[in-house]
């Protein structure tokens, strides 16, 4: 949770629990269902939470409920959960809130690379302390694990298959034992009920550092998927796109609805390689054009059409951000682009000016 330092009013991303505070305590006030140890709202709470509830709880994931109740009643048992997806399914947008409803908490995260250490998972050293006492409580650095070990509350992993290997497998004896050893103090930290963890992997990244067989048994594995239908991922982007204007005091930018329909449809037709009427046949870039790269791109065709037009979103406020996200590549993804203007934009009723706006981009 917010610890003073930035007021929640001026933070650029309030953390979950903070920005839903309302919903959260709405939801407590009403839930008389039985909660888990250590949880603050019910698995059926959560799940509502996630979803919505049509009139006062506004929905955080769009996407199939079964996905959510599995991820929540995984939370509820001894094993830990693992959401995977492509980039941009919001595996971590539905971890955090995941966190912020069962625990009041989502600030216990480690976030995976490369260079992750295995202090990250365990505890650490506060080394002036060290040298100076030598091993004791006061110089242990406990890690954000650790941490939610201690309170009883849930910790959040990114980008676990990014991490090493071993250092992946210090997750093992906190998942099966629920402790954490300390042999440097000769004890160890138990896990309060009410802890779990959420691990996010890109299953683009497989192969990268794969989980072991030991490991992955600690986990339940929840497949997030891409937004099934069109409809569906416009409502998503129109509603990222209208919290971040208004995290970002962006003025207010009328209409947008049509240009974030037409991002979408080019997104989700290069994605698919099929164009949306099933009659003609693409090739798909070398880019992810996920959800999230979409309402990047109408954001910052926002703050284009705000800042210097004429306060309405335009197809040339949004065009250069789609030729940069579909462009990765600039030989290959070039080409790809440049066929699908010319043989499906050029052609389509309503599209010229963005035809026009994407060419000159």
């Amino acid at each position: 949770m917010n610890d003073g330092t930035t007021p929640t009013a001026e933070a650029l991303r309030p953390h979950a629990e903070d920005q839903y505070a309302e919903e959260l305590a709405l939801l407590a006030a009403a839930d008389d269902r039985p909660r888990p140890p250590g949880w603050r709202l019910s698995p059926q709470a959560v799940v509502t939470y996630l979803l919505g509830d049509g009139a006062k709880v506004t929905p955080k994931y769009v996407g199939p409920r079964r996905l959510i109740e599995v991820a929540v009643s995984t939370l509820a048992t001894d094993r830990a959960l693992l959401l995977l997806g492509v980039p941009g399914t919001a595996k971590t947008w539905v971890s955090e809130h995941l966190a912020a409803a069962i625990s009041g908490d989502s600030t216990l995260l480690v976030q995976g690379t490369a260079g992750t250490a295995e202090e990250a998972i365990r505890y650490g050293w506060n080394y002036a302390r060290l040298l100076a006492e030598g091993p004791t409580d006061a110089a242990l650095v406990p890690s954000p694990i650790m941490r939610a070990m201690r309170a009883g509350s849930i910790a959040r992993l990114e980008e676990l298959t990014r991490m090493p290997s071993d250092v992946q497998d210090a997750l093992i004896t906190v998942l099966s034992e629920k402790a954490l050893p300390v042999p440097e103090l000769n004890t160890e930290v138990q896990a309060r009920r009410g802890f779990n963890l959420i691990a996010t992997a890109n299953d683009r990244d497989r192969g990268v550092n794969e989980l072991s067989s030991a490991l992955r048994r600690r986990f339940n594995t929840v497949v997030l998927p891409m937004p099934a239908g069109a409809d569906d991922e416009v409502e998503i982007v129109a509603r990222r796109v209208a919290q971040l204007g208004k995290a970002l005091e962006l003025p207010e930018v009328p209409a947008a609805m049509e240009e974030i329909r037409r991002v979408v449809t080019v997104f989700r037709e290069l994605r698919s390689g099929m164009t949306e009427d099933g009659r003609t046949t693409l090739k798909s870039p070398t880019a992810t054009l996920s959800t999230a790269e979409a309402i990047s791109v109408v954001t910052n065709g926002m703050a284009l059409a705000a800042h210097f037009g004429d306060g309405t979103l335009h197809p040339g406020d949004v065009a250069a951000g789609i030729v940069g996200a579909v462009i990765k590549d600039p030989v290959s993804d070039g080409v790809v682009w440049r066929e699908y203007l010319e043989t499906v934009v050029r052609e389509r009723p309503g599209w010229l000016d963005f035809y026009r706006a994407a060419r000159d981009a």
